[in-house]
C-alpha cells in the first residue's frame, strides 16, 4: 500500500467515525514548522465550536486573531496589526475577504464577532506508515512529536503486522492502530498516553551525531501554535483541492466519506500532484466534478455557509 492511498482512506474512516475536524499534512513545529509535517491532525470541537463555525469556512489568518481588531469602534489595520504597513493591509483584506472583518466607511476594519478561543479541544496527531518494513524517519519523527507535545496524542497507523521489536523502537506514549484501507477495520494495537501539551516542550531543531539542536518552548508559545494549527485543519481539511485531467478517474468513496481520486486504469487511489501525461494510461479528459464543500459539510462540525452572526454597530456606517 502506497502512502497517499493509504493516508487518505484513513481520513475517510476518521470523518466517517470520530466527531472531529480532519485534515491532513500541517506543519508541525513551533520555531521551526517545517520542520516536522503532521500526516494526519484530528480537531476535537471545543464548548465554542459552533460561535468558531458561525465565522468562517475558511483559515483565519493569525495576525489577524491576534491583532488589536476587536468588535467596537473600526481600526486602521496599519496600527493594529502587528506587520509592516502593506502587509498589514494585506491581511486585513485576507480577513474582509473571508468574513472575519468587516470593512468600515472610513477604510477601518472591526471584527464581525469575538474570536472564541475555546473553540476547539483534544488535537490527535497521525503518524502514517503503512509498511513498517521501510520505516524511514520513523522513529525520529515520533520521537519529535513526544518532546514537543504540540497535540494531546499522537498515534502511528499501519497496515503491517506490528510486533514488539516494532514498539520497542517509538515512544512509550505513542499508541499504535492497524488499519485495513479496503475494509476499514481498525485495531488499538496500543493505547495512547495523553502528552502534556499545556506544559514546556522540547522542539528537536536538528541532530547530528554528537549533537542534538533543540529549542525549549513554552507553554504560551504551544498554545499559540495549537490554536494556529486547528485553524489550519478547520480551513484545509483533507480533500485533493483537483482532481487529475483524465479520462480514467472517476471520484470514490471510503465508508461514505466521498472524495478520493481513484484510477480504473491502475485500479487505485492515486496522488493528482504526480498524476498527468507522462503515465501510460492518461486519456486526457476535464477532471471529474467532485463537490468537497458539501461533502465535508455533511459529514463533519466543520460548516461550509455559516450564518455568520455578526455583531453590527449602531452608527452611519451601518447605512455605508
Amino acid at each position: 500500500m502506497r502512502e497517499y492511498p493509504f493516508e487518505l482512506a484513513l481520513c475517510a474512516h476518521l470523518e466517517a467515525r470520530e466527531e472531529a475536524v480532519v485534515a491532513r499534512q500541517l506543519g508541525g513545529g513551533v520555531r521551526e514548522p517545517g520542520n516536522r509535517v503532521l500526516d494526519v491532525v484530528c480537531v476535537e470541537p471545543g464548548p465554542g465550536f459552533e460561535d468558531r463555525a458561525n465565522l468562517t469556512p475558511e483559515t483565519v489568518p493569525r495576525a489577524a486573531i491576534e491583532s488589536d481588531v476587536g468588535v467596537g469602534r473600526a481600526r486602521d489595520p496599519v496600527d493594529a496589526i502587528d506587520a509592516p504597513p502593506e502587509r498589514a493591509r494585506r491581511i486585513a483584506e485576507r480577513a474582509v475577504e473571508i468574513g472575519f472583518f468587516e470593512r468600515a466607511v472610513d477604510g477601518g476594519v472591526r471584527q464581525v464577532a469575538r474570536y472564541p478561543d475555546d473553540w476547539f479541544g483534544r488535537l490527535v496527531a497521525v503518524e502514517n506508515k503503512p509498511d513498517l518494513g521501510d520505516p524511514g524517519d520513523l522513529r525520529l519523527q515520533l520521537r519529535k512529536d513526544a518532546a514537543l507535545a504540540l497535540v494531546d496524542e499522537v498515534v502511528l497507523a499501519t497496515e503491517s503486522y506490528v510486533t514488539g521489536a516494532h514498539l520497542n523502537r517509538i515512544p512509550d506514549s505513542v499508541g499504535v492502530w492497524r488499519f485495513d484501507p479496503e475494509t476499514g477495520d481498525r485495531e488499538v494495537v496500543r493505547k495512547t498516553d495523553p502528552l502534556p501539551a499545556d506544559d514546556w516542550g522540547v522542539e528537536l531543531l536538528d541532530e547530528r551525531p554528537l549533537r542534538t539542536d533543540v529549542a525549549m518552548i513554552s507553554p504560551d508559545e504551544k498554545a499559540r501554535r495549537r490554536r494556529r494549527t486547528a485553524e489550519r485543519a478547520y480551513g484545509k481539511g483533507w480533500r485533493p483541492d483537483e482532481f487529475p485531467a483524465c479520462a480514467e478517474v472517476e471520484v470514490a468513496e471510503r465508508e461514505g466519506s466521498p472524495g478520493l481520486p481513484y484510477c480504473r486504469w491502475k485500479e487505485r487511489v492515486v496522488n493528482p500532484a504526480t498524476c498527468g501525461p507522462d503515465c501510460p494510461g492518461h486519456d486526457p479528459a476535464d477532471p471529474p466534478e467532485v463537490d468537497a464543500a458539501a461533502a465535508r459539510d455533511d459529514r463533519t462540525p466543520w460548516v461550509a455557509e455559516p450564518e455568520r452572526k455578526a455583531r453590527r454597530q449602531s452608527g452611519l456606517d451601518r447605512f455605508g
